[in-house]
């Protein structure tokens, strides 16, 4: 990204908080305007007191000065508060930004882009453009004042010497254009160094349980430890770099009070120059002397904002390529019957050769079970993923209702469609909140019903806690038929007009996946429910039964018609019944 449009990005992230920031630098204004005052305050002190010795002219310069420098603090309080105030303001709302638009965006991104970076970005990024925006800003902004309002008095006072003392900074100015670059550089490598073993702890810390039942804690102890020296060394060589530069830059700085002292004093012998000019020029160097030495950090800091601005624009300038139509249709719930039609329904995965759904035409009727049955591969997934438009497909091939779904307002159509991955995700609550996911504030009898028909309620009651049982990270203290049939319940709470199984009951012994699925074809009205599994026995009480092999649909039919006929179901059955004679 251009330095340019960094520079935009950061005035649109001020943008809403534009009060709080004038407010913060008018504060800096007044304070350095008190801070090129008061050393003016001291040089007419000291050189009226050197004609004319006074004690109350003594106390009267001291409460005068004692009183700004008491405003002086107070204000200068009150600018930090103010921008780093926005800076905190801009950190709230960029984790605000971010997180809703992940939320808009499709799975496959999160497929495509590890959580660990994510999560990075989201926090550490963050934080280094909100120091940006207020640490930075506040010294950058210190700094112009302080030079802007300084230097016409010290000139004033006195030019050769003005120049003699500043006469190192364009050294320090060119020093520090030298090492931007480089600090840049090392900057982005420690930020991506960091996302890195971000992403491999948030990686072990969910697979713990596969690591300890392949006894791979050295392995992975090692692979942290390799990730670890690489941030280590990419720390160590932006800390050498910063270690460089800062301490060369103080010492240019202080170089000016030295010719001061040197030249001044030269010149007070002779006679040429007032005590009190002298005074306030070593005080004015002094002035210019913390803001100038504090440069680096205020240089390292806004290096580390801007690797941070692009890394977090790299996110939200993302498009969703799911998104609504132009003039999206609306479909309220209780209009929704439930019939989905596919017509040369096609689908090929970006980077793919052959296509994973191939043409593929069908009818489901309002309130049919139709069980999808396939090889490894066949297409089954990327069907249920069409659906509710997991998968952004080409108008005109899937119906629900006769509405394409690609012109249905997409929360009208997920509404509409209860959806149940092989992989349940349950969250780190009570399984009661799990259940009611999709309708928080629906009442305890509906959550036990849905429970009684996904076949799990049994077991509920059978916790020490019940439905408060709490069931960790994703669900990690249920066994995985469990967390299914949990997460069936779930889907069905919402009494969407269709559901989907898709493959979600592969953890449930078959008499249990068999009576849960005549459960959902007898107990509900108005539910098309579109039932994807391996396993046969199930699949033979659904009213019809697609086959697919190679993303396209081979058979269709009900049990009874298929077994009869030579085909891949046929030999599908075949294989289900040696299975479950060796079982």
């Amino acid at each position: 990204m251009a330095k340019t449009q960094r520079i935009a990005k950061l005035a649109a992230y001020l943008r809403p908080h534009w009060r709080d920031a004038t407010l913060g630098i008018l504060a800096l204004l007044s304070v350095n305007g008190l801070g090129v005052y008061i050393p003016w305050l001291i040089r007419s002190c000291v050189d009226k007191l050197s004609t004319q010795f006074s004690w109350n002219q003594v106390l009267h310069y001291v409460v005068v000065i004692i009183l700004l420098s008491s405003a002086m603090l107070l204000i200068r309080m009150a600018s930090r508060i103010w921008l780093f105030g926005v800076g905190r303001q801009v950190e709230f709302d960029l984790k605000q930004r971010i997180f809703e638009h992940l939320l808009k965006l499709e799975p496959a991104y999160f497929a495509s882009n590890s959580i660990g970076d994510l999560i990075s970005r989201a926090t550490s990024d963050v934080d280094n453009v909100r120091r940006l925006l207020g640490f930075a800003v506040l010294s950058l902004a210190n700094t112009l004042f302080a030079y802007t309002l300084t230097l016409p008095v010290m000139l004033r006072i006195s030019v050769d010497l003005t120049i003699a003392a500043l006469a190192v900074y364009p050294f320090m100015f060119v020093l520090v254009n030298l090492f931007s670059n480089h600090l840049r550089r090392q900057q982005a490598l420690v930020q991506e160094q960091l996302s890195d073993i971000s992403e491999l702890i948030q990686e072990d810390i969910s697979g713990i349980a596969l690591i300890k039942i392949y006894a791979q804690e050295e392995n992975e102890r090692r692979a942290f430890d390799v990730q670890n020296q690489k941030l280590l060394t990419a720390n160590l060589e932006l800390a050498r770099t910063r270690n460089t530069l800062f301490p060369l830059i103080g010492g240019l700085a202080s170089l000016s009070s030295l010719v001061i002292i040197w030249l001044g004093t030269s010149r007070i012998a002779e006679g040429t120059l007032l005590v009190g000019d002298f005074l306030a020029l070593l005080l004015y160097i002094e002035r210019l002397a913390f803001p100038t030495a504090l440069l680096g950090f205020t240089i390292s800091t806004y290096q580390r904002g801007e690797v941070s601005v692009d890394r977090l624009e790299s996110i939200l300038s993302v498009k969703a390529k799911i998104q609504d139509a132009e003039e999206a249709i609306n479909l309220p719930l209780a209009e929704v019957k439930g019939e989905l039609t596919a017509k040369n329904l096609s689908y090929t995965y970006p980077g793919a050769e052959t296509p994973a759904l191939d043409k593929v035409n069908f009818t489901i009727n309002p309130g049919e079970t139709v069980a999808i049955v396939g090889a490894i591969g066949s297409g089954k997934s990327t069907l249920a993923n069409a659906l509710p438009r997991l998968l952004e497909i080409e108008p005109g091939q899937l119906f629900l209702d006769g509405l394409d779904i690609t012109k249905v307002a997409i929360a009208d159509l997920r509404s509409a469609i209860a959806y149940v991955p092989q992989e349940s995700f349950l969250f780190s609550t009570t399984i009661k909140n799990n259940i009611r996911y999709g309708d928080p504030v629906s009442p305890m009898e509906n959550v036990e019903y849905v429970a009684k028909v996904a076949q799990i309620h049994p077991e509920i009651i059978n916790f020490p806690q019940q439905y408060e049982t709490i069931v960790g990270e994703r669900g990690i203290t249920l066994s995985g038929g469990q967390r299914q049939r949990t997460a069936l319940a779930r889907a069905m709470l919402v009494n969407a007009p269709v559901l989907i199984l898709d493959d979600a009951l592969s953890s449930v012994d078959n008499q249990t996946a068999t009576q849960i699925l005549n459960n959902l074809s007898h107990g509900t009205e108005r539910k098309t429910v579109v039932f994807i599994t391996h396993q046969l026995s199930a699949a033979a009480v659904a009213d019809r039964i697609f086959v697919m092999d190679k993303g396209k649909i081979v058979q269709m039919g009900n049990h009874l018609e298929l077994v009869q006929k030579e085909g891949l179901y046929r030999k599908l059955w075949s294989q289900h019944q040696v299975e479950e004679l060796l079982n």
